[in-house]
């Protein structure tokens, strides 16, 4: 097979998509909510590759960690998110310390050892060959630097209330996952997938998103409510047999349902590996 033709074969259909409700959340993420188990190992002048980079929040705030004198790289394999990346970086002033550019990262166009820190926020739950893309991210490491990857455990969501559209929402959701190459409940697997990729000096964590405030519920429920009815998810849901646009509907109202109550908590934890190259 072709190195061409193995790429290929590797990649996953990003199941999400970036439809606006995806991006309304993609932006609200910060290397404080996202990324604070690898803070303590950034420091001025040191060279980042941000892998999955999205449309640059956390790129931006590791630029800001690493300066003066650093540089971070931001890579994602969607064009288009990457000028809402640039725009982001522009905003803030720091254009001189930030490129991106459109990679895969199962082959990272980049020498052996270039970066101090390789780091990759909800990205390998949707890549067709998780351990190939972290071998690749220890690869452009340099010796000695650092590997960090922080996925969602879909499967350890937790919720309450609990309505019953919630449920069916998580099963449809892990089907889809799964059958556009991904595997969503990637945080428990981080560890065992960073080992098999050659890493013998890992630290495993985990930490939480939680919303319980009512902006956050707010906010929380109308993204999910939005994102099952109308992004790329929905539409994948619907083509590959795994809902009806009624059923879609129905999740859409649980989530809103949720998001009404005054009680209501919502938990998403993560898993996070740190890994020395």
């Amino acid at each position: 097979m072709s190195d061409a033709a193995a790429r290929t074969s590797e990649q996953a259909v990003y199941t999400h998509g970036h439809h606006e409700s995806v991006l309304r959340s993609h932006r609200w993420r910060t290397a404080a909510n996202s990324a604070g188990y690898l803070l303590a190992e950034l420091r001025p002048g040191l060279r980042v590759l941000d892998v999955g980079c999205g449309p640059g929040t956390i790129t931006a705030d590791l630029a800001a960690l690493v300066a003066p004198g650093g540089r971070v790289t931001g890579v994602d394999a969607a064009d288009g998110v990457l000028e809402q990346a640039r725009a982001e970086v522009r905003a803030r002033g720091l254009e001189e310390a930030v490129d991106f550019r459109v990679a895969d990262v199962h082959a990272l166009p980049f020498p052996d050892g270039s970066f101090d820190v390789v780091h990759a926020h909800q990205v390998l739950q949707h890549v067709g060959d998780p351990v190939r893309a972290l071998a690749e991210m220890r690869r452009v490491c340099r010796p000695g630097g650092v590997v960090a990857a922080r996925d969602s455990d879909y499967a350890a969501f937790a919720w309450f209330p609990e309505p019953p559209a919630l449920d069916d929402w998580l099963a449809l959701y892990r089907r889809v996952a799964r059958a556009n190459g991904g595997e969503p409940d990637a945080g428990r697997r981080l560890l065992s997938w960073a080992r098999r990729a050659g890493f013998t000096e890992v630290t495993a964590t985990s930490s939480a998103w939680c919303f319980a405030t009512p902006d956050e519920r707010s906010w929380w429920s109308g993204l999910w409510a939005d994102r099952t009815v109308s992004s790329f998810y929905a539409e994948r849901a619907v083509a590959g047999g795994h809902a009806s646009p009624a059923l879609l509907a129905e999740i859409a109202e649980g989530w809103r349902e949720w998001g009404r109550a005054e009680d209501a908590w919502f938990a998403v934890p993560h898993g996070e590996v740190l890994c020395r190259a």
